[in-house]
């Protein structure tokens, strides 16, 4: 259902019924173009079946319970008559706008930029996710919870190799998939920096090692992460720096048959605010690079085990659209890859039932078909026992040499 209300100026059920069948579909197709318009939906020409669902939903309520003459003459009965219309006419809006809701795509795959998003090619050179470390890729898995909403437990992933399991705070929950982007901006600054050391130290100016401070303001977070700058994103910002400090990932690896506990790592280390805005607003923050980012990613072998994802990820609006395409970005590179629907969900760690996934990932593939995942086309297919999403690298454009999202060396070649 969309999030803000839906204003439908329908007609009355009699004036509805008046209109020839070719009227009624031409008039349905018409609501259906507001409807889109207005909870940010492509448009979409209603088929055979969508249609004849809308029209019986129009003539589906029974008026015999007011007991009306067919002319009202006295005003008690014309002010029922009034009040049932308008009553049933509420119900009907609610009815088509459910009808609408399963008949057409969800909302578009990427939200709208900031009105000052033409600048951040000038701000970033690249967008890094988590790094590899010890044969464990965070990419294979969701290390977020698949929600906006705050979500306490544990998701525990059970992989070939390796059992990663992912906790957060007792009263702060875990990490969201859009909490998520504060720490691809915290790797990305560190692989930044990394890259500026080794230029530097092949000149032979003796640079120092990166810090395992970053000192972001709130301001370049949220630029960084495609977000627009009010008041209530420097409050959000605050809230998801508390859940990244306090959800931990314990990664047990499976070798030989044997258990052997990894190790237990926070998505940040700590932060704190260092200065606000008169208004009280967080204005510079202190975030603390936990040691297995920064020991992964300043490698003395000059080697970066880590993947740069495209700008736009940040503009996906959903967060089984993010988790998508992180683990398209890992299985299928630039080629393709393919996983079962139970496959996905587990590695999701969604707390939906299976089904309830499924429906979702349904509409969320339907909605690419219009509006596209970044860098990656995805389909479902019937595999032997359940759905199959394929997911395949796009070609590049006529002439291209490259696109948003390839590997970026730290060591120029």
């Amino acid at each position: 259902m969309p999030n803000r209300p839906v204003r439908l100026d329908l007609k009355p059920r009699e004036a509805f019924a008046k209109l020839s069948l070719h009227e009624k579909n031409a008039y349905l197709q018409e609501v259906a173009d507001t409807f889109c318009a207005q909870t940010d939906r492509p448009a979409t020409e209603l088929d055979k079946n969508a249609l004849s669902r809308l029209r019986r939903y129009y003539s589906r309520r029974v008026w015999a319970d007011l007991q009306l003459p067919e002319n009202p003459t006295n005003e008690l009965d014309k002010a029922l008559q009034r009040l049932g219309e308008a009553m049933r006419l509420s119900a009907v809006r609610d009815d088509v706008t459910a009808a609408l809701v399963s008949s057409l795509p969800g909302r578009k795959t990427l939200r709208t930029p900031p009105a000052d998003d033409a600048q951040l090619e000038f701000f970033v050179p690249a967008i890094y996710d988590a790094p590899i470390k010890d044969d464990v890729n965070l990419m294979d898995v969701a290390p977020f919870a698949l929600s906006k909403n705050v979500r306490t437990g544990v998701i525990q992933y059970e992989l070939k190799d390796c059992i990663i399991t992912v906790e957060g705070g007792a009263q702060s929950g875990l990490a969201t998939a859009f909490d998520y982007d504060i720490f691809l901006n915290m790797v990305s600054y560190l692989a930044e920096e990394v890259r500026r050391y080794r230029v530097d130290d092949q000149k032979g100016l003796r640079p120092s090692l990166p810090a395992k401070v970053y000192r972001p303001s709130a301001a370049h977070i949220l630029k960084f992460c495609r977000r627009s700058d009010g008041g209530k994103a420097y409050l959000d910002l605050e809230a998801a720096l508390d859940r990244l400090t306090k959800t931990t990932i314990k990664i047990v690896n499976l070798s030989g048959g044997s258990r052997r506990q990894v190790d237990s790592r926070p998505l940040i280390g700590g932060y704190q605010v260092i200065t606000k805005t008169s208004s009280g607003l967080p204005d510079t923050i202190e975030i603390t690079i936990p040691d297995w980012v920064w020991l992964s990613v300043v490698r003395p072998d000059k080697s970066l085990s880590i993947l740069t994802l495209n700008p736009d990820y940040f503009l996906i609006s959903s967060a089984i659209g993010r988790f998508i395409y992180r683990l398209a970005r890992k299985a299928a590179g630039k080629n393709e890859a393919r996983y079962k629907v139970s496959d996905l969900h587990h590695r999701s760690g969604s707390s939906q039932e299976l089904r309830f996934f499924a429906r979702d990932l349904r509409r969320f593939v339907a909605t690419t078909k219009l509006f596209p995942l970044p860098d990656y086309d995805l389909a479902l297919t019937e595999g032997r026992d359940e759905m199959i999403l394929h997911m395949q690298r796009r070609a590049l454009p006529a002439g291209a040499t490259s696109v948003p999202g390839n590997e970026l060396p730290l060591v120029e070649s």
